[in-house]
């Protein structure tokens, strides 16, 4: 992981600010989500992307029942109940 050298401080309701020279590296936009992961002591913030829950790939992805799916995965369910 590289440093930046940037230090912020959480307010009262648990927010920080992202600098816009980061948001603006990363792509991202206000309104964008942002997943968090946790490592043991370390706090990883990702740029959202939806992908399918079953192979985690992010093309022809669609919401199905609550949950994204891509159209691969969702032909091969339908085959395999329709045995």
């Amino acid at each position: 992981m590289k440093s930046t050298g940037i230090v912020r401080r959480i307010d009262e309701l648990g927010r920080i600010v992202l600098p816009i020279e980061i948001r603006k590296n990363l792509s991202l936009a206000s309104r964008d989500a942002v997943e968090i992961f946790v490592n043991e002591d370390t706090i990883v913030l990702k740029k959202y992307e939806p992908a399918c829950i079953f192979c985690g790939s992010m093309d022809n992805a669609s919401l199905f029942k609550g949950r994204i799916i891509c159209n691969k995965c969702l032909e091969e369910l339908k085959r395999e109940s329709g045995n």
